[in-house]
C-alpha cells in the first residue's frame, strides 16, 4: 500500500506544478489588469517597467517548477552574456518545451521580464495566456503567404518606440520538426531545393520572413542576434535514427547548445 501511495505520488509530479500555475493565472492576469489601469495616464516607459517585472515573477515560478521539480537536468554550452542586452533569439524548433529554453538563457542574464515571442495565429485563442503574451509585446503570425508583414512591423515598432527592453524570440522553422511527419519534412526539403537552397536533415528549412524583418526595425537598437541550437538526449535510436523530442511532461534530460 506504501508503494503505490508513492507511485501515484511520484505521477502526479506534472500535474500539481500544472494546477498551481493554471490556478494562479486568473489572479496573475488580474493583477496586471489593475496596473494597465492605473497605468494608462503614466508613461509607457514606466507601463512597460512594471509590466515586465510581473511577468518575470509568473514566469520565475514557471522555471522553479520547471526546473526544480521534475527532474530535468539542463546543460547550457557557451557563455552567457551577464549585461541585459536587446536580442533577437533564434532557435530551432523540436518541441513543446523549446519556449522554455529561452526563459532559462533570459532568466540567467536577469531579463526574462524581457521576452517576447514571435508565436503561431492559433496560440492567440489560448485562454488567458494568449491575450496576455499579446499585451507584454508576443507577436503572432501566420506562415508563408499568409503572414502580415504590416501588422509585424507595427508591433514592433510599437515595442521599440516606447523603449520597452526587447528579448524576441524567433522559431524560425515556424512548424516543430517531427521525424514521425515526414511528409512536413519532404515538404520543407522540397522546398529548399526548388529555393536553391541547402537541404537539412535535422531542421526544417527556415522561413524567414519575421526575422528579416525584426533586424530591419531593431537594427538600430540590436545588441545581439543568439543562434541557439537545442538538443534533447535520447532523440536518437541505435541505428541512428532520429525520434521525436520529449514533450514539457517528458523525463528526457535537456541539453542547450549554445553557439
Amino acid at each position: 500500500m506504501l508503494l503505490s501511495l508513492v507511485v501515484h505520488t511520484y505521477s502526479l509530479r506534472y500535474w500539481f506544478p500544472a494546477t498551481f500555475m493554471l490556478g494562479t493565472a486568473p489572479a496573475y492576469v488580474l493583477s496586471w489588469g489593475v496596473w494597465r489601469l492605473l497605468s494608462t495616464v503614466l508613461p509607457a516607459r514606466l507601463y512597460h517597467k512594471l509590466d515586465d517585472r510581473l511577468y518575470c515573477i509568473y514566469q520565475s515560478m514557471v522555471l522553479f517548477f520547471f526546473e526544480n521539480y521534475t527532474g530535468v537536468e539542463i546543460v547550457i554550452y557557451g557563455d552567457i552574456p551577464k549585461n541585459k542586452e536587446n536580442v533577437m533569439y533564434l532557435s530551432n524548433h523540436q518541441c513543446t518545451a523549446d519556449w522554455i529554453i529561452a526563459d532559462m538563457l533570459a532568466i540567467r542574464q536577469g531579463a526574462l521580464g524581457h521576452v517576447r515571442y514571435v508565436l503561431k495565429d492559433g496560440l492567440k485563442w489560448l485562454p488567458l495566456y494568449g491575450w496576455y503574451f499579446s499585451q507584454h509585446g508576443g507577436i503572432f503570425v501566420k506562415r508563408s503567404a499568409k503572414f502580415n508583414e504590416k501588422a509585424m512591423r507595427r508591433k514592433v515598432i510599437s515595442q521599440t518606440r516606447c523603449g520597452a527592453p526587447m528579448y524576441l524570440v524567433i522559431f524560425p522553422e515556424g512548424t516543430r520538426y517531427n521525424p514521425e511527419l515526414p511528409n512536413v519534412i519532404a515538404a520543407s526539403q522540397t522546398f529548399a531545393e526548388r529555393e536553391g537552397l541547402s537541404v537539412l536533415k535535422h531542421t526544417l528549412t527556415p522561413r524567414v520572413k519575421a526575422s528579416h524583418l525584426a533586424v530591419d526595425i531593431m537594427k538600430d537598437s540590436l545588441d545581439a542576434v543568439y543562434d541557439v541550437t537545442v538538443a534533447y538526449e535520447g532523440t536518437l535510436d541505435d541505428s541512428g535514427h532520429r525520434k521525436p523530442a520529449p514533450s514539457m511532461a517528458g523525463r528526457n534530460f535537456l541539453q542547450v547548445l549554445e553557439k
